[in-house]
């Protein structure tokens, strides 16, 4: 679950800052993030692929993420996760339970995308923007690279709509090698959502079992 929710969170490295990176790679970049800054919702529907580093993949996984700031809502086919900014409620689909537990920085870094964003402020560096035509539409790909050799991802690759300024794709590599290929099929940043669909209604499921790791 953490390594998952890690690569969702990696579609919100749009809004860190710059070091020594590419300018016009930034301005691209900025463009990008207004999107998502002037929104009050943000719905994406993304398509994992995945491939270990000896070359086993998996099962495409294919999922929805409702995000406001630094909560958002997260369904995948095993699992739904919500998170209000404080709570995070994981239910596990299968078992029929729900974890619930309020992270600490550390564990917030890793699950919410704004957080997230905090660990990359210094630590990565933009190269020049390649211009591509992919299905016909013209693309921007920006590549990521860390500075630091310890961080989580090894290097991480942005494609971006270049008429609606929209993300495309994520392409990213860990730093154990697992090669990660996130696409979206919407990213929509025109809803509204209110705060509640961030938490999760037990009413909603009452039958489900309450674990709370507090």
């Amino acid at each position: 679950m953490r390594t998952f929710i890690l690569t969702i969170s990696a579609l919100f490295i749009l809004t860190l800052s710059y070091g020594q990176s590419s300018t016009e790679s930034k301005a691209i970049l900025d463009k990008a993030n207004q999107l998502f800054e002037q929104s009050e919702g943000v719905k994406l529907t993304f398509i994992l692929n995945t491939e270990e580093s000896d070359g086993t993949t998996y099962e495409p996984q294919s999922g929805t993420a409702l995000v406001k700031g630094d909560k958002f809502q997260l369904d995948i086919p095993y699992a739904t996760t919500w998170f209000d900014g404080k709570t995070q409620w994981v239910l596990l689909k299968d078992a029929n339970e729900v974890n619930i537990s309020n992270p600490t920085p550390q564990e917030i870094a890793s699950i919410s995308p704004l957080a997230l964003l905090n660990m990359y402020k210094t630590d990565y560096t933009l190269k020049q923007p390649i211009n591509k035509t992919i299905n016909n539409k013209a693309v921007v790909q920006i590549e990521m690279t860390p500075n630091n050799k310890t961080q989580e991802f090894k290097n991480i690759t942005i494609t971006i709509d270049k008429k609606t300024n929209g993300v495309v794709q994520i392409n990213f590599t860990t730093n154990n090698g697992i090669k990660n290929s996130l696409t979206l099929s919407e990213y929509n940043t025109n809803y509204r959502f209110s705060n509640d669909i961030f938490t999760f209604d037990k009413s909603k499921h009452p039958d489900v079992e309450i674990i709370d790791l507090r």
